[in-house]
Parts: structure tokens; sequence; C-alpha cells
């Protein structure tokens, strides 16, 4: 591989004068492979990313945050995006593009009745909370799983430092959320009916909040009892699909498990990298924000709508969600089989779109930043999870796998010499929030 100064010397001085360095937590280097990452980008397509020294790898890793599940710069969403921008993508007028998408989003789920569109996961999310909590006209918010970045969510951690601690990210102090939010937001593990029933019994909740699937699947009635709960308490139910949606089957995951929330939250995969989020719910509960003041110029741009459309279209076309499944379990399997064959005690993690591991080591974190820092030398873009996107081949992940196996080895070695540490180039990557200045 050739050098990847050129990164490194730009992500130093962004850190320097963007507080955080970016606008994502999961896009900062610090969280790849501290001091080594090439952390720009001059050319994306397909799985194939270009830094800004020139140097090519192959995205085995998040692909864009989740956002890409057709692959970077797909042509038959570019073509769509490129045609609304050279007729205009701004108007004084509304993007009749709008009304196609929520046409297609209630086509695909019949138990909604109205759509609003936003641009991000994060506030589709204060936008579902906020027509939840005018619907039900109570505060408080029992939820399970990651929600972003609003201070509804945060607020948790006002009350208990720790209570998002295991739900995804570490370290998310609410500095700036009001303290007159504490405990307006109460956390529940996944699968846990019973930590929601005494949340239920013991306070006025208005919301339940849940991701119905990232890396756990839902114990038999888990889904059902949550809705049941729901309809007892008079709580609006909010599917937060941002992660999952659009992975396992086009559409929410929810209507595999035949459990229809009164919202559910689309965002990433909707529009291939093109800024669009999108809130469903039933026709009741959505009505309601004909009365709460939700808006902004932005959200009625073209572009996201005119993207959202044409990945649905290309994703019902050729089953999308399958070839997800497919390349996946072809990842799963290379991962076991490369473990065991050097030894390495690993975890595979499901679903096959979102499939990931865990090193079960007290320097686990140390040992994964070896195999990124590994990897990257091969020409892989990699970490414990892979974002599988339509545009992962069989060809492609079987030369991944290759390269998996010659870094298992190796990391298997450095395990026994007990040398892990040693080997690194640069320091361990991070696991959560923390300050970087």
């Amino acid at each position: 591989m050739k050098h990847v100064k050129s990164g490194i010397k730009l992500w130093n001085k962004a850190k320097r004068i963007i507080p955080g360095g970016t606008q994502l937590l999961s896009k900062r280097s610090e969280m790849f492979l501290p001091e080594q990452w090439p952390s720009y980008f001059k050319k994306a397509k397909g799985v194939d990313v270009w830094d800004l020294d020139g140097n090519k790898y192959t995205d085995m890793t998040i692909m864009g945050v989740g956002a890409c599940i057709l692959g970077y710069s797909d042509l038959d969403v570019n073509a769509a995006v490129l045609k609304v921008v050279k007729d205009g993508s701004m108007c004084t007028l509304n993007s009749p593009e709008e009304v196609e998408l929520a046409e297609n989003l209630l086509r695909i789920h019949p138990w909604a009745g109205g759509v609003r569109f936003c641009r991000t996961g994060g506030e589709a999310m204060a936008i579902a909370v906020r027509i939840a909590r005018a619907y039900s006209k109570r505060d408080k918010v029992a939820f399970c799983g990651y929600h972003g970045w609003h201070d509804w969510y945060l607020a948790t951690n006002i009350a208990d430092p720790n209570n998002l601690d295991q739900h995804l990210l570490e370290g998310l102090q609410p500095l700036g959320v009001p303290k007159s939010l504490a405990n307006t937001a109460i956390p529940f593990q996944y699968n846990q009916i019973k930590q929601l029933e005494e949340i239920v019994e013991k306070n006025d909740i208005g919301v339940i909040v849940v991701e119905p699937l990232r890396h756990q699947e839902p114990q038999a009635g888990f889904l059902k009892n949550v809705r049941k709960i729901a309809d007892d308490a008079n709580a609006v139910l909010i599917f937060d699909e941002i992660t999952i949606g659009f992975r396992k089957n086009v559409g929410g995951v929810h209507l595999l498990y035949n459990v229809n929330p009164d919202i559910a939250v689309f965002a990433k995969a909707l529009g291939n990298g093109f800024p669009i989020g999108a809130i469903i719910g039933n026709s009741e509960v959505m009505d309601v924000a004909q009365l709460t003041f939700i808006s902004s110029t932005y959200w009625t741009e073209r572009i996201g709508p005119a993207a959202a459309v044409s990945t649905i279209k290309k994703m019902e076309k050729y089953d999308v969600p399958r070839h997800l499944s497919k390349i996946g379990s072809e990842i799963n399997k290379g991962w076991n089989d490369a473990a065991k064959k050097n030894d390495i005690n690993l975890e595979v993690l499901k679903p096959n779109a979102l499939i990931t591991f865990k090193l079960n080591y007290d320097n686990g974190q140390a040992i994964r930043t070896l195999f990124t820092q590994e990897l990257l030398k091969k020409g892989y873009l990699a970490g414990p999870s892979v974002y599988v996107s339509f545009a992962h081949t069989k060809k492609i992940v079987n030369s991944y796998l290759e390269a998996v196996n010659e870094t298992f080895e190796f990391i298997s070695k450095s395990i026994n010499d007990n040398n892990v540490e040693s080997k690194l180039e640069g320091p361990i990557a991070h696991t959560g929030f923390q300050r970087l200045t």
C-alpha cells in the first residue's frame, strides 16, 4: 500500500477546528485505527474507496455507516438524483417525489396511514417522540436500544450516567440537556419484558420506543408483549428501524414478526447515501402532526425523496435483502472457519445483513485494533462489523476472507506470544464517546 499521510494530516487539522473532528462519532478515526486510518475519501464506487493519497480499499466494514445498502454511487439512484438536480432540487413549490415516496411506504406498510419526512435518523426519532407525546399527552418514555443524540434520549443519563451504557454506546454525558428532563426517559433491556412491565406499573408512560432487532432475535412473544403493554397503558409504540429497516426485507422488519407499531422510523438505507428520514404511523396518531409544530426548510428539498424512490424500486426489483442475507452468511461462515482454524475465541452475531463479531479476550479491543491495522495493509477497510451491501459479491467476500484468515493467523501468534499491544503501530481504538483533544 502507498502512504496515507494526507488523510492523517487532514484529520489532525480537523480535530483542531471541528470539535470532535467530524459530525459523526462512528466516523472518527479513533474508532477504527488511531493515527493510521486514511480518514477521508476522494472517491467511492460499489465497495471500492479511494483515499486522498490514491490508495484503493475494499470496504468490508460499515459502508457509510449503513447508509449505502446498494453500494457506493449506485448508477440507478445517481441517475434519479442527477435528474432532479438538473431540473431543480429546491423550489417555492413542493416536490412531487415526496408524495410518491409516501405512497410507496404506505403500500409496503398497509397498517400505516400517514408519513412525515426529514433528512436524518436522529431528527426522525425526535419527530416520532414529539408526535407520540403529543398524542398520548404524557411525557415519560420507556425505551430500549440506541436512538440518537437528541435531548429526549440523553435525558436518561441525568438520573444515572450509566443508563445508556448497555444501549450500544458508552460515555454519553447529558451535558447541556435540561435537568428538568430527568426521569422522563427510562431504559429497559431488550427481551426483558418484566423490566418494561415494572417501568409501566411505576410510571405514567406515554411512549414506548424499541429497536425491534439489532443483534438479538426477539424471544418468543417479546414484541407482541411489548405491543400489548403499550395497548394496555394507552401508550404510543414506536419501532426505531433506522438501522435494521430494509435489510431483512423491503420495509420494516416488524412486518416479518407480524407486530405493527403505532409509528415506525426509517433513515440510513432508505436513500442509499442521500439524506432522507421517514416517520410512518397509523392515521390517528400521525394526524397529531397537524397540531404540534414540526417544520424545516430542507425537509422539502427534492434529492432525498428522489433517491429513496429509486432505492426502494431497485431493492424490490432485485430482492436486495435476500442478497444481503446470502453474502452475510458467507462472511459469518468465513469468520467462524478462520477463527476455528487459528484458535481464536470469536463470537459471531447476526443478522447476516448486519454481521458482527466479538473477541472474547480481556484485551479484545487491542486485538480488534490489530485486526483493522493488518487488514488495512492488505487493502481493506475492516472492523468487527460488516454492513452488507448489494455491491458485495461472492468473489469480493472470498478474497476478503482469505485476507482474514492470514490476519487471524498473525493475531493468533500474537495472542500466544502475549505481544498483541506491541504489534500495534498506534494507539488502541476507542470504544465509545470521549474527548479527542
